[in-house]
């Protein structure tokens, strides 16, 4: 990117959007073709799972990896390196036979997501310091939007196309999309790294380990719902269409919130009651879900849907907060999403073996209902006054 060029950063905000565009479809997608999938390929429940599960659980690990990557990669080659994986990922959907090749595939993408989830942040931070709430409020409202056009078109594309492989591999063309627009518009890699740390220079940090449970708990109940929710209203007899659709609309609502929160909440340094906010609003839906799931399940949607992006958002900018330093925010930021995402990838199994002993999925909402009572209290520590005592680094030379 060139700094006298006046729209270079118009340029790099759409790169953003459209890279974080990317990063939820593959998982959105499948719930409404459960059915279809499932049939072709033998994956039972617990079979299905494993595709949201894997991918969280390498979002999770290679995320650990996000400082290294970019001191030693740099961050636009891992970025661009990431969006290649999704979209030869999403390409290979199209060639699956069998249940473990899909899953070979979700791994595919969930290192791509993963790649590009651990450094872009920083590079957020370091390109727009002084509008970093606002800006992760786009590339959160945009990587929930993701999961609302996976889930929507996702059924209407396997519909048109005759099959569940059409369904999965239209994703292609806007990770294509992404990966020559990040090309044209990231700005380059530095030659040094100076101040970089290593992983364990965090993990000593109590605050980093607070600060992954929170994101995994919360994001647990995203990855069940993203799974679980269209076949529970399938089970209640809605098509696969009609239950894409609702889960495109807690999507929808999880951009929105992702969008709005940051921008309302940045004048405030304290992002707590904001996040409380988010926290009402999940527990809210959750219990409706275990209790009343056919009374409204547009309005469910929605409160789930608000309170789980605005969450994510908030979550995204408090890491980033506690640090000033970009390339330190952003390996913290990773940190979290790291260990966040190896905690998130759990439930969505848990939540098969559940249905499979209880016969229904009663059970796993009231869960997440507990994990959410859990967060609120966590969040409790997290004042904007211990930052720097929380997180007191020092960096080594490089």
């Amino acid at each position: 990117m060139h700094p006298k060029d006046s729209s270079a950063p118009a340029l790099l905000l759409t790169a953003v959007a459209l890279v974080a565009l990317n990063l939820r479809p593959f998982i959105a997608g499948i719930g409404p073709l459960a059915a279809d999938i499932g049939r072709d390929t033998g994956l039972g429940l617990q079979g299905m799972a494993l595709l949201t599960l894997v991918p969280m659980l390498l979002m999770g690990a290679f995320a650990f990896a996000g400082p290294l990557l970019q001191a030693r990669m740099g961050a636009r080659r891992a970025i661009l390196a990431a969006l290649f994986l999704l979209a030869t990922g999403s390409l290979l959907r199209l060639f699956t036979t069998n249940g473990w090749q899909l899953v070979g595939t979700a791994a595919l993408l969930g290192l791509g997501a993963a790649v590009v989830q651990a450094v872009l942040p920083s590079v957020i931070k370091q390109q727009f310091p002084r509008h970093v709430g606002p800006v992760m409020g786009l590339y959160s409202a945009m990587l929930m939007g993701g999961g609302a056009l996976g889930a929507q078109l996702t059924p209407w594309v396997a519909a048109a196309g005759g099959s569940w492989h059409a369904g999965l591999v239209w994703m292609a063309l806007p990770a294509t999309l992404a990966l020559v627009l990040a090309a044209r518009s990231l700005p380059r890699d530095s030659s040094g790294q100076p101040g970089h740390l290593r992983t364990g220079d965090y993990l000593r940090r109590p605050r980093v380990w607070l600060l992954m449970a929170c994101f995994g708990l919360v994001n647990g109940g995203y990855s069940s719902v993203v799974a679980w929710l269209a076949p529970f209203y399938q089970e209640h007899g809605w098509s696969a269409a009609a239950s894409g659709s609702l889960l495109a609309v807690l999507a929808t609502s999880q951009a929105i919130a992702a969008l709005l929160l940051p921008v309302l909440a940045r004048r405030h340094a304290d992002r707590r009651p904001w996040l409380w906010c988010t926290l009402a609003l999940q527990a809210l839906g959750f219990a409706a879900l275990a209790l009343w799931p056919q009374t409204a399940p547009i309005a469910w949607s929605i409160l789930l849907g608000a309170g789980l992006g605005g969450c994510f958002a908030l979550s995204l900018i408090v890491a980033l907060d506690h640090l000033s330093d970009p390339a330190q925010a952003g390996a913290l930021s990773a940190l979290m999403q790291g260990g966040g995402f190896l905690l998130a990838a759990l439930p969505p199994w848990i939540l098969a073996v559940l249905r499979g002993a209880t016969g229904s999925f009663t059970a796993g909402w009231l869960l997440h209902l507990g994990c959410v009572a859990v967060v609120t209290l966590l969040y409790r520590r997290i004042a904007p006054a211990s930052y720097g005592r929380a997180m007191r680094l020092t960096p080594r030379a490089t």
